[in-house]
């Protein structure tokens, strides 16, 4: 009987000391191009302090401004020039850094207009959005002259996002939330929704076929830890139990 006491009480101290080896991005380093920000992964707390962030401006929409990593500007210009020369493609920014202030209002309008669990699909909760890094870009596309930016329309250009998705690797972004791997990511498809991560590591991401969490080895590594450490301690005490 002081066995299974014992057991249960290492149970119950491990699961908590689990939870405090979880990574939390947090680093004295200089910018990371790997950041993982996402649902669990908040944004490290010295990051703003560290990227170096430009201003730049909508060609469109001349009084809308954008903030955005420098490097990933210099490498989306390029990205955006090659699908205009090859495809005849127009793409334009939508959605670069956002301050944790401006994604608690684009969190509460995506509540008041389409409801939470809308929101929770495609929004960021604040302190745990990608745009808060700087290096993720919502792009949004102009089709005959018409800028096309609502979520639902832009999915429905298949053919158009198929010929962006397939040059982003030679200009260091990826697809960051992939088609079919939404219990991994956190979030549904968004074709709009790229990711800066370097080129070396796009064309590796892009080849593996996998998203940022499995590339880095982070999908829900602290939960699968503490669900095999509970199963193989539940194990013994059970087999003791049944002696």
């Amino acid at each position: 009987m002081f066995t299974i006491y014992l057991l249960l009480t290492l149970l119950l101290s491990n699961i908590n000391i689990i939870h405090t080896l979880i990574p939390n991005n947090e680093s004295n380093s200089s910018i990371d191009y790997l950041v993982l920000v996402n649902k669990e992964y908040r944004l490290p707390t010295d990051w703003e302090s560290k990227v170096d962030l430009i201003n730049v401006t909508n060609y469109l929409r001349e009084e809308k401004h954008h903030q955005i990593e420098r490097t990933t500007y210099e490498y989306y210009t390029q990205l955006k020039n090659d699908l205009l020369k090859e495809y005849n493609i127009t793409i334009e920014l939508d959605s670069v850094y956002r301050s944790v202030q401006r994604q608690q209002e684009i969190w509460d309008e995506f509540v008041r207009e389409k409801g939470e669990e809308y929101a929770k699909k495609y929004v960021a909760k604040p302190g745990y959005s990608e745009h808060h890094t700087g290096l993720a870009v919502d792009i949004c596309l102009i089709i005959d002259g018409e800028v096309v930016d609502d979520n639902d329309e832009m999915i429905k250009q298949k053919e158009i996002f198929k010929k962006i998705h397939e040059k982003l690797e030679n200009y260091g972004f990826i697809l960051r939330y992939l088609e079919g791997k939404e219990k991994i990511t956190g979030y549904s498809y968004e074709p709009w929704h790229l990711r800066f991560v370097q080129v070396d590591n796009a064309k590796k991401i892009k080849q593996k076929g996998v998203t940022l969490e499995e590339y880095l080895g982070k999908w829900n590594k602290g939960k699968y830890l503490e669900n095999n450490l509970f199963l193989a301690i539940f194990g013994i005490i059970l087999s003791l139990i049944l002696k």
